[in-house]
């Protein structure tokens, strides 16, 4: 089949929806291709980009978030755009993108937390660590959360880098905080904590710790924090050295040497510990309307049909006094109106890509997905190029089948004349790097990388000072009146949904 699509006179349309950096990868794929020319309109729920960069990622990992100068050149490309503050399925329909765009990409990420599935994980202390990770890194729907830190003892459960990133922000120093893209409500906060014991609790032995080495070896070199390990739960079991052995693997070559060092360290009586836990898995969190304790249950480990070594409880079991706790077993995505999804798996069913609707058993023509909502919440940052990349193949492999658009549909002027009449303070990329320069020197008043806005509220008041300061023709943003979001207990970062 031969088609017009693509051509200079028609471009190809493409709708991304999240601005995190799976949907910047997928951008940068698109238009570094030469067989058509594209047209590529990013959309994200929150005025800012950059996703879980910016929504996730530590705020002591200032290297890591350098990435967003790659996606700052992607956004810079003349068939880009931005539009932020827009809600996929509110401000525009599923079946207006469809008319709107040849393809879409769905870039939202994975949005909520898994859950523990044991009694008391509903007591009163018991957090999603995605929600604390989201509180004080300024999401706007998080940042009126509050978490109860007179309390002295916490639980983590899980050893990803996530749950190290709990360990840490709960451990450190206000000075070490301060130095940091904190939320500064959360930097007020936390200068007043009273924790000084901090459980990260894996359910496998150290060998199979999800943490990646650099995460590891910052707990041993923090300002006031000791790190303490159990000689007993370090130490490598048979099935653990044959798995060394027949997988090896640098990193957890690392990890152990690393853990070793710890164990061999005597306590310098610092003002926090934090207790590094393996072979544990928790039955219950005990306590009548708030968080006493948490039931363990010792593991073993198995080699599972598939070869993988697996945790296996045994009879053994430990309660530990605890005030707090902190689930961090993983992420999940969340549907999207009118998109099919697979809440077990929590991802967009797809094939190479291309969105797959179980219940017709056909694939969905034009719509895709990238990142965690395509393959599941794994890898780091990095993984996800390759990832947009292969649906970018499939995506182009697909031009030849679309159909027209409507020419009237088909244009960057019809979409921003049903976002100017229902979502008229939606933000462009212009806008993002008014308040990205407007946080940084917030930031240097203090001596801090940036200090973020984390009321949406406040972002729209600010780029509807700078354009009128611009000039009387400059478009303005009218500021809608305060409202404090409803907070979904369970969701995580949802920045825009995104991201990854």
């Amino acid at each position: 089949m031969t088609t017009t699509i693509g051509k200079t006179d028609n471009p190809l349309r493409v709708a991304i929806i999240g601005a995190g950096p799976s949907g910047f990868y997928a951008a940068d794929a698109l238009l570094k291709q030469t067989a058509y020319h594209v047209e590529i309109d990013m959309f994200d729920r929150l005025p800012t980009p950059f996703g879980l960069v910016r929504g996730g990622v530590a705020p002591d990992h200032q290297k890591i978030k350098s990435v967003t100068k790659i996606y700052e050149k992607i956004a810079a490309h003349p068939s880009f755009r931005l539009y932020g503050n827009v809600e996929f399925g509110r401000a525009l329909k599923h079946d207006e993108f469809r008319q709107h765009y040849h393809q879409i990409i769905y870039a939202v990420g994975a949005q909520t937390d898994r859950k523990l599935g044991i009694p008391g994980e509903t007591l009163a202390g018991s957090y999603a660590a995605t929600q604390f990770v989201a509180w004080y890194n300024s999401h706007p729907d998080f940042r009126y959360l509050d978490f109860d830190l007179s309390k002295q003892v916490v639980a983590v459960v899980g050893n990803g880098n996530v749950a190290m990133d709990v360990a840490r922000i709960l451990a450190s120093t206000y000075d070490e905080l301060h130095r940091t893209d904190i939320a500064d409500y959360a930097l007020e906060a936390l200068s007043h904590s009273n924790i000084t014991d901090i459980y990260l609790l894996g359910r496998r032995g150290p060998a199979q710790a999800a943490f990646t080495n650099p995460e590891l070896k910052e707990l041993g070199e923090m300002e006031d924090a000791d790190v303490i390990i159990l000689p007993e739960e370090v130490a490598l079991d048979p099935i653990s050295q044959a798995d060394m052995i027949a997988h090896p693997d640098p990193m957890v070559t690392k990890n152990m040497a690393t853990l070793a060092d710890f164990a061999s360290r005597q306590p310098q009586g610092k003002r926090r510990r934090i207790h590094l836990r393996f072979l544990v898995s928790p039955l219950e969190i005990g306590g009548e309307t708030h968080v006493e304790n948490i039931k363990l249950v010792k593991n073993g480990l198995r080699l599972g049909s598939d070869g993988s070594v697996r945790a296996q409880a045994t009879d053994q079991l430990e309660t530990l006094p605890i005030d707090l706790v902190f689930r961090s077993i993983g992420y999940v995505g969340v549907a999207l109106p009118g998109v099919p999804f697979n809440a077990a798996a929590g991802v967009i069913p797809n094939k190479d890509g291309r969105v797959f609707d179980p219940e017709t058993d056909l694939t969905v023509p034009g719509e895709y997905a990238v990142g965690w909502i395509k393959r599941g919440a794994n890898g780091i940052i990095g993984t996800n190029k390759p990832d947009s990349q292969a649906t970018v193949n499939s995506m182009l492999a697909d031009v030849p089948t679309l159909l027209p658009l409507d020419p009237h549909d088909a244009t960057r002027e019809s979409v921003e004349a049903l976002l100017s009449a229902r979502q008229p303070d939606f933000t462009t990329f212009d806008d993002w790097l008014v308040l990205d320069q407007h946080e940084i020197s917030r930031g240097q008043e203090v001596n801090r990388p940036r200090v973020k806005f984390s009321d949406v509220d406040q972002m729209l008041k600010v780029l509807k000072e700078a354009r009128t300061q611009d000039g009387p023709n400059q478009p303005v943003i009218p500021v809608t009146p305060a409202v404090v979001p409803t907070i979904v207990p369970v969701s995580v970062p949802n920045t825009m949904q995104a991201t990854d």
